[in-house]
């Protein structure tokens, strides 16, 4: 029997509508949650995808104020922009696109972002709070679409076996995190991993994210098992995941297709995070 698709796009769309509720409750008492977006130089792949966040924001009630410095500004100029976007209290989330041109150490500049302004989840701050598993951590956006997924394709995932590809602070090390504290089991592997398709065989549930195509077969994934592709990789047939997906879909209970899949939650939870920063900017 071929997999269940997990629509990522269907999902989103209720995350946006339950966001508009919240942000129209918000707004009830004063509050109008605020997202600055940080767009620097003129990649066109980031310059679409501000846009779009921009337009979910719009579609939900979220103010939003868009900085487009050139892409030679200085780090000290870049640094003092973002001093002024943690002192605007208009501004409750700053989204500093990535990647930034090649004078600019993204390294130094994320730390200098307010941990309650941090809706990307990536100062070091935050990332600690999720390493202790406290509840005040903002998470990064594409792990905490991981884990709408699951709830809604009704994964129980205390006690689930769960093998989590790829180590990176943007979506492996995180979601990892997030597994652990909804008390699976994870076994967190990479490109030193022995054996890697014995071990996604015997778990439950597959989060791949190593941004490599075909990195998942259908002989690594048991009967019955979940798989969530997070990988985006474009090819000579289009974008496609780390997921070798028909083979797959017709080995597992249910997955992820890409696109469609995790891509659509990412923005989704960017919505969701402004509006959490709002709230613990506010005390509400």
């Amino acid at each position: 029997m071929a997999a269940r698709i997990i629509d990522g796009k269907a999902v989103a769309a209720a995350v946006r509508e339950r966001v508009a509720g919240e942000v129209a409750e918000l707004g009830e008492r004063g509050i109008v949650p605020g997202l600055a977006t940080v767009l620097v130089g003129d990649d066109p792949a980031s310059a679409v995808y501000v846009r779009m966040k921009r337009e979910d924001c719009a579609q939900v009630g979220i103010e939003s104020f868009h900085h487009a410095p050139g892409g030679d500004i200085a780090q000290e100029d870049l640094a003092a922009l973002i001093s002024e976007l943690n002192a605007d209290p208009r501004v409750h989330g700053i989204l500093l696109q990535l990647p930034l041109p090649g004078q600019l150490d993204q390294d130094t500049l994320i730390p200098l972002i307010d941990r309650v302004k941090d809706v990307d989840g990536l100062t070091p701050a935050n990332a600690g709070l999720l390493a202790q598993g406290r509840p005040e951590a903002l998470v990064p956006c594409t792990p905490a679409g991981v884990m709408e997924l699951l709830d809604h394709a009704g994964v129980e995932l205390s006690g689930a076996r769960v093998a989590v590809l790829g180590r990176s602070i943007l979506v492996g090390k995180p979601v990892a995190a997030l597994l652990l504290a909804a008390d699976a089991t994870v076994t967190h592997c990479h490109s030193r991993t022995r054996d890697l398709a014995a071990v996604c065989r015997e778990s439950d549930v597959v989060v791949a994210a190593v941004g490599r195509p075909g990195t998942v077969t259908a002989d690594m994934v048991r009967e019955g098992a979940v798989v969530i592709d997070v990988g985006t990789n474009r090819t000579d047939d289009g974008l496609v995941g780390d997921v070798d997906y028909e083979p797959v879909a017709e080995r597992a209970a249910a997955i992820t297709p890409v696109p469609g899949g995790v891509g659509p939650m990412t923005r989704a939870m960017l919505l969701v995070n402004t509006v959490r920063a709002a709230r613990l900017q506010h005390g509400a």
